[in-house]
C-alpha cells in the first residue's frame, strides 16, 4: 500500500500502477494480435472472457442474502415517479419520492466504490501463476483471476442493490442529476407544503450549480426577506461531493492576504481531496459496466475480440475523462485546465513562502513529473536547492509516492488508448495538456502536434491579444449631446474601447436620482439595504425602473422622478451608441440604481475590494489569462457603462486591470454625471476599490446587440407609462438592412458533445 501524500489522505487499496484489467489484458492481447506474436491465442483469451463478464450481469453473481425488500431500488424510476406526483401537485408524494431518489443515488454510488475496494484483492493469488505458466494453462490462470473478481464485485452488489438498479441509467437522468434538477421540484414541493427551510435548502442547492437561473435568483432573494429565514438555511445539500472546490476558494483566499501556512494547509488538503475524488470516479467507471462506443467503424466490426478491445478502450477513456470531471465547478461547462499540476504549482510556491523548503522540494518535484523539461520550476528547484544549503537529505527528497504513482498509471493508460486510436479505430479526447510527445504513436503524432500548437496558441491567446477587441465597437465616434465632454479615451485609460464622459447628468438630476435609492430603501423595496454580495463590509441597496414605476404609482415618489430614471438611461445609450460607433442596435439588457454604504465599525484592517476584479460576459481566470465566455457568466452582454451620482464618499473608485486581476491599468474616479463605458469581453477586466465611509451610488448599465436578451423588466415600465397616456423618451435604431446577430450561448462554446445540454438556464439579473 502506498503512503499518504499528505497527513490525512487516505489511499485507496487499488493499486495505482496498473490499469484494471479486463480493460488491460483485452487490450494487450489485441495488441499481440496485431504484432502477431505467439501469445495471441493465450492472451486474447482473456478478453474473451473479460467480454463474458461485462455483457453478461448475471454471470457469477451468486444469490442474494438479504430479501428483495431491503434491496436499493433504481433511482430513475423513484425520480420519474417523484416527478410525475409533482405535476400532478400530489405534494407529500413529490417529496417523499425526490428525496429517496436522491438518497438512492448516493448509496448506489457508495455501494459500487465498496464493492470495488472490497473486491481489488479478489484472485490476487492467480496473478502470481501467470508468470510460470506457459501455452494455455497461462490464460486459464488469466481467466480464474478476472473471474473471481468479477464474481466478487457482482456478489458484493446483489448484497444493497436489486437487478433493477445495476446497469447505467439513461443520459437523461445523467443530466437531470447532474444539473441538480431534482433540487428545483423539491424547492416548489417543500415550499408548497410550508416547509420553508426545505425550500431554502432546495433552492440554494440547485442555484449554485445553475447560478443565471433567473427565477431561482428571485425566489432565493424572496426566500431572503422571509421572516424567520436565517443565513443557515442555504445549505448545499451537494456540498460533500465538492469539497475539493470549497478548499480550492479557501486556499486562494489564504493566497491573497499572505496567510501563507494556512495556504500550505489548504492546498494540501485540495489535492488530497481531489485525487480521492478521482479515485472514486474511476471506481464508478469500472463497477457501473460501460456500453460499446457509438462509433460506426467500431460497431461495424463482428469480431469478438474487436469488440472486447473496444469495451476495453471505452472504460479506460471513461477513467481517463475523470480528469475533466474532477476539474469541473459545479455550474461551469470548461474544466480548469491541467487541475492537479495547478494545485500543485500553488502548493510548493505557499510551503516556500511559509518556510517548508523540503516540502516545497518534494511537492517541486512532483509537479516536475507532469511538465519534466518546465524552465520556471527548473529555476525554482534551483532557488530551493540554494536555499537549503548543504542540505543534501532535504534536496534529495523524492516526489510525493501518489503522484508518482499517478502519472506512471496514467501514462500506461494513454498508451493502451492511442494504440486503439491507432489500429482500432478508437476515438480518444484526451483531458490532459502534460501528455508527453513520446507517448503518441509516431504515425499520429504530425496530428497530434498540430493540435497540441492550436491549444498552445489559444492558450497564449491572453498574452497576445491583450490590446485586441472582437466586439465590433470602434470608440471614437462623435459625441452628440451638448455640455458633454470626452474626459478620458483609449489612450488615456490605457486601454480599448474605454471612455469617461463628462457632463452627462446636472447636479440637480444627480440629486434627484439619489432620492429615489433612499425612497426605495425606507419603503422596503428596492434591495432593502442587505449586505452586499461581494464583500461584509458594505450595505447594498438598489432600485430598477420598473420598482420606481412601481413606487410612483404607489404615491411614494414622483412619476417626473421615475420617468427621470428611465430618461438617463435613454441618454447613455445615445451617448455610447454613437462613440463606439455600434454597427448594430444596442438593446437594455440590464439596468439598476445601485448604492453601496460602508457599514461602520466594519472598516478597520480591511483588505477586501468593494467588488473583486471580473469581467462582464465571460468568467475570467487570472492562474491561465484565460475567460471562458460560458454560463455563469452574463455571455450576452456587449457593452457596459456606470453612471455616478455623486463623489461624497471615500474609497470606491472604478480601476481597469490586465487579465491577470492584478496589473492595474487606470483608475477613475467617481463625480456626479460621470459616464463610464467600455465593451464587456475579456479586454476590459474591472472592479472597484472598497467603500470605507459614506454612499456611493451609480447607476449601472448593460446593453446587447441582441433584441431576444433585451430588459423585459424596462419594456413592462414603458408599457405601462404608454397605457396611461405618458410618453418617454426612447432611442430605437435598429439597422433592417443588416441580419439579426445570432444569438450566443456559453454551451456552444463547448464540445459536440457538451452541445447535448438543454438550455434550461436562461435570462439572468446581475447583482452588481
Amino acid at each position: 500500500m502506498h503512503s499518504c501524500l499528505f497527513p490525512g489522505l487516505i489511499p485507496s487499496r487499488s493499486s495505482l500502477c496498473l490499469p484494471s484489467l479486463p480493460s488491460l489484458r483485452s487490450l494487450v492481447a489485441t495488441m499481440a494480435l496485431v504484432s502477431k506474436n505467439t501469445p495471441v491465442y493465450v492472451a486474447l483469451c482473456t478478453a474473451v472472457l473479460s467480454l463474458f463478464i461485462w455483457l453478461d450481469p448475471a454471470a457469477a453473481s451468486g444469490s442474494s442474502a438479504g430479501s428483495a425488500s431491503r434491496l436499493l431500488s433504481p433511482y430513475d424510476a423513484l425520480y420519474y415517479l417523484g416527478v410525475r406526483a409533482y405535476f400532478a401537485e400530489e405534494w407529500e408524494k413529490a417529496a417523499e419520492l425526490l428525496e429517496k431518489s436522491i438518497a438512492a443515488r448516493e448509496t448506489l454510488l457508495r455501494t459500487r466504490r465498496e464493492c470495488h475496494d472490497n473486491c481489488v484483492a479478489a484472485g490476487h493469488d492467480r496473478l502470481a501463476k501467470l508468470d510460470t505458466e506457459v501455452s494455455s494453462i497461462w490464460d486459464l490462470w488469466a481467466m480464474d483471476w478476472v473471474q473471481q473478481r468479477a464474481e466478487c464485485i457482482r456478489f458484493c452488489l446483489n448484497q444493497a442493490v436489486s437487478p433493477a438498479a445495476q446497469p447505467p441509467v439513461s443520459t437523461d437522468i445523467q443530466y437531470e442529476f447532474g444539473t441538480r434538477n431534482p433540487y428545483n421540484f423539491l424547492q416548489v414541493t417543500y415550499y408548497k407544503l410550508g416547509k420553508i427551510q426545505k425550500a431554502v435548502s432546495a433552492a440554494h442547492t440547485f442555484f449554485l450549480a445553475n447560478p443565471s437561473h433567473l427565477e431561482m435568483r428571485n425566489n432565493i432573494e424572496k426566500y431572503r426577506r422571509m421572516p424567520g429565514v436565517k443565513e443557515e438555511a442555504f445549505q448545499d445539500r451537494e456540498r460533500e461531493g465538492q469539497k475539493h472546490w470549497e478548499l480550492y476558494s479557501s486556499a486562494l483566499q489564504f493566497e491573497s492576504s499572505s496567510e501563507w501556512s494556512r495556504a500550505v494547509d489548504a492546498w494540501k488538503e485540495c489535492v488530497n481531496e481531489t485525487l480521492r475524488k478521482t479515485e472514486d470516479c474511476r471506481a464508478q467507471c469500472v463497477v457501473q459496466g460501460q456500453g460499446f462506443p457509438d462509433d460506426e467503424d467500431t460497431a461495424s466490426t463482428t469480431g469478438v475480440f474487436e469488440k472486447a478491445a473496444a469495451l476495453s478502450l471505452n472504460l479506460l477513456s471513461c477513467q481517463q475523462s475523470c480528469v475533466s470531471f474532477v476539474a469541473t465547478r459545479p455550474g461551469r461547462i470548461s474544466p480548469l485546465e491541467d487541475f492537479l499540476p495547478t494545485l500543485l504549482e500553488h502548493l510548493h510556491i505557499a510551503q516556500f513562502k511559509a518556510g517548508d523548503l523540503r516540502g516545497a522540494v518534494q511537492t517541486l518535484r512532483s509537479l516536475l513529473l507532469f511538465y519534466p523539461s518546465d524552465s520556471d520550476s527548473l529555476s525554482n528547484l534551483k532557488l530551493y536547492f540554494e536555499t537549503l544549503g548543504g542540505d543534501t537529505e532535504a534536496q534529495g527528497t523524492e516526489p510525493a509516492q501518489e503522484i508518482s504513482a499517478y502519472v506512471k498509471r496514467s501514462l500506461l493508460e494513454k498508451k493502451l488508448l492511442y494504440f486503439g486510436v491507432e489500429n482500432l479505430n478508437f476515438n480518444f479526447t484526451d483531458p490532459d495538456l502534460w501528455t508527453p510527445e513520446e507517448v503518441i504513436p509516431e504515425s499520429l503524432r504530425e496530428s497530434w502536434r498540430a493540435e497540441r500548437e492550436k491549444l498552445n496558441e489559444r492558450l497564449k491567446e491572453g498574452d497576445r491579444e491583450a490590446e485586441l477587441d472582437d466586439s465590433g465597437f470602434y470608440a471614437g465616434g462623435p459625441v452628440p449631446l451638448v455640455g458633454v465632454t470626452i474626459t478620458m479615451d483609449d489612450a488615456a485609460l490605457n486601454g480599448t474601447n474605454r471612455v469617461v464622459l463628462d457632463g452627462v447628468l446636472t447636479q440637480s438630476e444627480c440629486e434627484t436620482v439619489l432620492q429615489l435609492a433612499t425612497a426605495a430603501a425606507s419603503s422596503g423595496d428596492g434591495y432593502r439595504g442587505r449586505r452586499s454580495p461581494h464583500t461584509p463590509h458594505e450595505k447594498f441597496e438598489g432600485l430598477t425602473v420598473l420598482r420606481a414605476l412601481k413606487l410612483a404609482q404607489d404615491g411614494l415618489i414622483k412619476q417626473s422622478e421615475a420617468k427621470l430614471l428611465h430618461e438617463i438611461g435613454e441618454r447613455a445609450r445615445t451617448l455610447l451608441h454613437s462613440y463606439f460607433r455600434s454597427p448594430s442596435a444596442l438593446y437594455f439588457s440590464f439596468t439598476h440604481l445601485v448604492c453601496r454604504s460602508a457599514i461602520t465599525g466594519k472598516q478597520e484592517g480591511r483588505l477586501d475590494l468593494s467588488h473583486p476584479v471580473h469581467v462582464d460576459n465571460c468568467l475570467l481566470e487570472p492562474e491561465t489569462r484565460q475567460c471562458w465566455r460560458e454560463p455563469p457568466a452574463f455571455t450576452h452582454r456587449d457593452l457596459s457603462a456606470l453612471l455616478y451620482l455623486n463623489d461624497d464618499f471615500v474609497g470606491g473608485d472604478l480601476f481597469f486591470t490586465d487579465r491577470d486581476a492584478k496589473t492595474v491599468t487606470a483608475t477613475v474616479r467617481p463625480r456626479c454625471g460621470r459616464l463610464v463605458g467600455f465593451s464587456s469581453g475579456p479586454v476590459n477586466p474591472h472592479g472597484v476599490t472598497a467603500v470605507t465611509a459614506g454612499r456611493r451610488c451609480t447607476l449601472a448599465l448593460w446593453f446587447t446587440k441582441e433584441k431576444l436578451h433585451r430588459d423585459m423588466e424596462r419594456e413592462e415600465a414603458e408599457a405601462a407609462w404608454a397605457a396611461d397616456g405618458q410618453s418617454v423618451t426612447k432611442e430605437e435604431k435598429e439597422d433592417s438592412d443588416s441580419p439579426p446577430t445570432p444569438p450566443r450561448s456559453g454551451r456552444s462554446q463547448g464540445s459536440r458533445e457538451k452541445s447535448k445540454m438543454r438550455d434550461r438556464v436562461t435570462g439572468g439579473r446581475d447583482e452588481l
